[in-house]
């Protein structure tokens, strides 16, 4: 099993980014995929998840109206569209995957599986 996360970088505030989700080994509809952070100095936190389907999407309050969570299940891709960057949204985004035939979970001992993370630095 193989999760990569990709599309990180350097972005000034108010500025867009969209994060890619690569997964292989999987049978991807049966996943729950999550988006997790983790900022300097802070504790790792839940950002959204999507449900194996794609009917089900949970945002964390932070970025609820900013981010958009999304799904190929046949691209075996998951996708974070994050619009009207912020400096604290400056962290490492990590993508996970959990099995759920239904449902979302957004507890983070639940995830089985991790992707390396992608670096996201917001500028003021």
């Amino acid at each position: 099993v193989q999760l990569q996360a990709s599309g990180g970088g350097l972005v000034q505030a108010g500025g867009s980014l969209t994060l890619s989700c690569s997964i292989s080994g999987l049978t991807l509809e049966t996943y729950v995929i999550g988006w997790f952070r983790q900022a300097p100095g802070k504790d790792r936190e839940m950002v959204s998840c999507i449900s194996g389907k794609g009917g089900l999407t949970h945002y964390s309050d932070s970025v609820k109206g900013r981010f958009t969570i999304s799904r190929d299940n046949g691209e075996k891709s998951v996708y974070l569209q994050m619009t009207d960057l912020r400096p604290e949204d400056t962290a490492v985004y990590f993508c996970a995957a959990d099995f759920r035939l239904f449902g979302l979970t957004t507890t983070e001992r639940d995830y089985d599986y991790w992707g390396k993370g992608t670096l996201v630095t917001v500028s003021s």
